[in-house]
């Protein structure tokens, strides 16, 4: 009995003894992480800066798999947000300041703990140099909970290393990996939609697109409305001279809605046309590629590009159905003139009975 007497008591000493070591670290910290990403700096940048990326690249995201996110209209740009919960605690992130292309600052409050965020973004050889910067304070549980870690460095520094590497591997194969399929002619039809218009300079339209889409898709959850189809988007303005696009995210809808006045949702009708179809698997960013492949078709088959009707591009498969950009499906309609069908020759043969004979008609692509 004496023995485990003496074993209790250098136990409760050894507890007190931790107990004090622990209290007297450091509850403040401040943890750094960089890592070369071989993407444009553009792409990085705009790859973190929406919240919905995340899910993607974030190694505690893909280790916890109870944590569920919700997200705010506005996941990307300054005032971005986003929510989540799970086994192992809730939290959430905002976005507090952000330079394009340079930097992004953010909050997090994650199990009740506050801390700030910080990246930056470099041009360097071979990509991209990220860093990675959190800051913050730790109460007295987390402390314990960082020692039998490792310490506060190395549990968040392990963390912040595999999702830079996941991100850099996400990016590597996500945003290059793509498809571009010419399908051919074909008639569309018209229907009614609801839609949200957009000035901005051609470098900006992905970015903002990604931003209104997921707006657009809150506004009718919010309205209990129901989509007839997928979300689409229609060209009004290419000005390339003078680098200003002018487009409307557009959600297709049953009947037709009024809008009262004042409201930046209108309501619009598609009237049916024919147009050439080409399909783009993969990250929005190969858009314009698959624009000059359907222009290169219509110079090819002599076709006749239709002027009086705008280039509509449909998202069969968006950022909200599939995490995985290179399994995004884009359907872009370039509106074309129908190829005549030739008339009939008539010809009067020797017994003066006359025959129709019709030429064999091109074939349409």
């Amino acid at each position: 009995m004496r023995i485990l007497k003496y074993i209790f008591l250098l136990l409760f000493l050894l507890l007190i003894g931790l107990t004090v070591f622990v209290s007297t670290q450091k509850a403040n910290y401040d943890v750094t992480r960089s890592k070369v990403i071989k993407n444009p700096k553009a792409t990085v940048f705009n790859y973190i800066n929406d919240f919905r990326n995340w899910e993607t690249f974030g190694s505690w995201i893909k280790d916890d798999t109870s944590m569920k996110f919700n997200y705010p209209e506005l996941t990307s740009g300054k005032g971005a947000s986003c929510s989540w919960t799970s086994d192992n605690g809730d939290g959430n992130l905002k976005t507090t300041f952000i330079k394009d292309g340079d930097s992004i600052a953010q909050k997090m409050i994650s199990n009740g703990e506050h801390s700030d965020i910080f990246w930056k973004f470099k041009d360097t050889i071979g990509g991209t140099k990220v860093t990675w910067r959190t800051k913050g304070t730790l109460d007295f549980k987390s402390k314990v909970l960082a020692f039998f870690q490792g310490g506060i460095n190395s549990v968040v520094g392990d963390s912040y290393e595999k999702s830079l590497e996941n991100l850099n591997k996400t990016l590597d194969y996500e945003i290059n990996t793509f498809k571009i399929k010419v399908n051919g002619v074909v008639n569309r039809t018209g229907g009614f939609y609801l839609k949200q218009f957009k000035f901005c300079k051609q470098k900006d339209v992905v970015k903002n697109i990604k931003i209104m889409v997921p707006r657009m898709l809150l506004f009718f959850e919010k309205n209990k409305m129901v989509m007839n189809g997928k979300p689409f988007i229609i060209y009004h303005k290419y000005d390339r001279t003078k680098d200003i696009v002018g487009f409307s995210v557009c959600m297709p809808v049953r009947d037709s809605i009024h809008i009262m006045p004042g409201s930046d949702i209108e309501s619009g009708e598609l009237k049916p046309y024919t147009a050439l179809k080409t399909t783009l698997t993969g990250d929005y960013s190969h858009t314009q590629q698959t624009w000059n492949a359907a222009y290169n078709y219509i110079s090819k088959n002599n076709l006749v590009r239709n002027t009086s009707l705008q280039i509509i591009e449909v998202y069969t498969t968006n950022m909200d159905d599939n995490k995985s950009p290179s399994k995004w499906i884009t359907e872009v309609y370039v509106p074309v003139f129908p190829k005549a069908v030739p008339k009939p020759i008539y010809r009067k043969p020797s017994d003066s009975t006359a025959v129709s004979v019709a030429p064999t008609p091109s074939a349409t692509p």
